[in-house]
């Protein structure tokens, strides 16, 4: 290992055996601002690390987003004071910034006249410094304990207080003692508007905030933009509504079993929860070398290994989902050519099949390589949020999905992220997630929907994506 300045080099301790993650992700979660990246879809390049942090020494949060404004300007100070270590063999996130990104934080780098009704009130970013973390490499099958010894007071690493600190979690994992009821876990409050019920199978306290027949003429509001030359697409969602029945342990425990993702976590902050099973990635850096992978075009899975083939064709062959992943390839690269060196910008990979717990997907992947003076908090500046889940041309597309949607989006489509000490970046796009509080789990599921697109299978598509999601709420 690099232990050029042993000053700044972390405290690790290896875990011997190898623990389970939801099982360590349990016994700390009675700490303070738990976050849980969760590779519960093993991938060998996509899935292969997880990490558990809790206990952040500072939090960073912004209850609504004003245009104009910096909303990193005080993390990304402090973030610049970290003299850190980095070691090479470790997985790459080894402490550093984490949290929760949301939709509407977009209103501070375009002005979008919010005006969706926002019952729930959750803050547009809530983020935290983290000293500590507990790391895996699933490919290697091993995992460490990676702490540094900051402090609130100092970002200076101690070694002797990171010996304590590994001390303290090591006495964690190993006591018999049942954590502490979580925060987020309360009964359903009264809400002003109880939506419109949705008959689906086995849940019958479902609701959304569109009524089927709301849905299919706002779909056909945003045709009639297309055709009028406004935007070539635009992602519209609807958001499902049920009570929190039981404690979200046992609700994010049964999401990451039925529908395990590559880019899955669980943060508990405060009084509010979100736990996720996203497929999807956001933005990666790497030494500089940035990648982000758009998902565009969706199939509900086969009940066979000939049906899946047939699907995959279908995908591949849809002129629809190929130009929908298309448009959104060109929105992203566009996005990256602010922040990337001019020619590093490049599609590595268009349409490819990709196969989940419940269905199927048309995935791109898109790279660049940051300008010398850009880092990742420039990187989301130009580029938050995705283009996948907004439309194209992406501002118009904004203010058509504020004008359709009748609640704001909160967490769904914002982003779960880690920014590490040596500027390693990862993120997900926060779909197929579960937004908690209040006693309410949120649940939005939407499309793309372009000129072709047909207001009926438009509808249906969100069922067929939340069909994981939703057989986590039954118990």
């Amino acid at each position: 290992m690099n232990d050029s300045d042993a000053s700044t080099t972390p405290v690790v301790h290896e875990l011997s055996p190898t623990p389970d993650p939801w099982k360590v992700c349990q016994q700390l979660a009675h700490r303070d601002g738990l976050i849980f990246f969760d590779s519960a879809l093993r991938h060998a390049e996509l899935g292969r690390y997880s990490f558990v942090m809790a206990s952040p020494l500072r939090k960073y949060e912004l209850e609504t987003a004003t245009h104009g404004q910096d909303p990193f300007e005080t993390v990304r100070e402090d973030f610049a004071k970290l003299k850190l270590t980095h070691i090479q063999e470790l997985p790459p996130f080894q402490g550093g910034i984490a949290g929760m990104l949301g939709y509407e934080l977009n209103n501070c780098f375009e002005k979008i006249d919010l005006q969706g009704v926002d019952e729930f009130q959750m803050p547009v970013m809530a983020v935290g410094l983290y000293d500590w973390v507990i790391a895996w490499d699933h490919e290697q099958n091993r995992s460490w304990i990676i702490a540094h010894g900051l402090s609130q007071e100092s970002l200076t690493p101690d070694q002797s207080k990171a010996r304590q600190t590994i001390e303290a979690i090591l006495a964690n994992l190993s006591s018999t003692t049942p954590t502490e009821t979580w925060r987020c876990d309360q009964p359903p409050v009264k809400l002003k508007d109880s939506g419109h019920p949705i008959e689906y199978k086995d849940l019958p306290q479902l609701q959304s905030d569109f009524s089927r027949d709301a849905y299919l003429k706002s779909v056909e509001q945003v045709i009639e933009y297309i055709k009028a030359g406004d935007i070539f697409q635009t992602n519209l969602s609807q958001r499902l509504l049920h009570p929190l029945t039981d404690p979200v342990r046992d609700l994010y425990g049964r999401l990451r079993t039925v529908n395990p993702a590559t880019y899955g976590g669980l943060m508990l902050w405060d009084d509010w929860a979100i736990a996720s099973a996203s497929p999807e990635q956001f933005m990666e850096v790497r030494e500089n070398n940035v990648e982000t992978r758009p998902i565009k075009g969706t199939r509900r899975r086969g009940l066979s290994p000939e049906a899946e083939l047939y699907t995959g064709d279908e995908l591949r062959e849809s002129a629809k989902e190929m130009a929908e992943n298309v448009m959104i390839t060109d929105l992203l690269r566009n996005d990256l050519s602010r922040v990337c060196q001019p020619g590093t910008v490049h599609t590595s990979e268009l349409c490819r099949v990709e196969t989940y717990a419940t269905v199927q997907h048309l995935v791109s992947v898109v790279r660049g390589l940051l300008k010398p003076e850009h880092d990742a908090w420039n990187l989301l500046s130009a580029t938050f949020p995705g283009g996948s889940i907004t439309g194209a041309p992406k501002v118009r597309a904004m203010e058509i999905i504020t004008e359709l949607e009748p609640t704001a989006r909160g967490p769904y489509c914002g982003s779960l992220f880690y920014l590490g000490h040596d500027g390693s970046f990862d993120s997900n796009i926060l779909i197929r997630s579960f937004a908690i509080k209040n006693g309410w789990i949120q649940c939005r599921v939407g499309g793309g929907i372009t000129a072709k697109s047909s207001p009926a299978a438009e509808y249906e598509e969100t069922f067929h994506k939340a069909e994981g999601m939703l057989r986590a709420l039954k118990k």
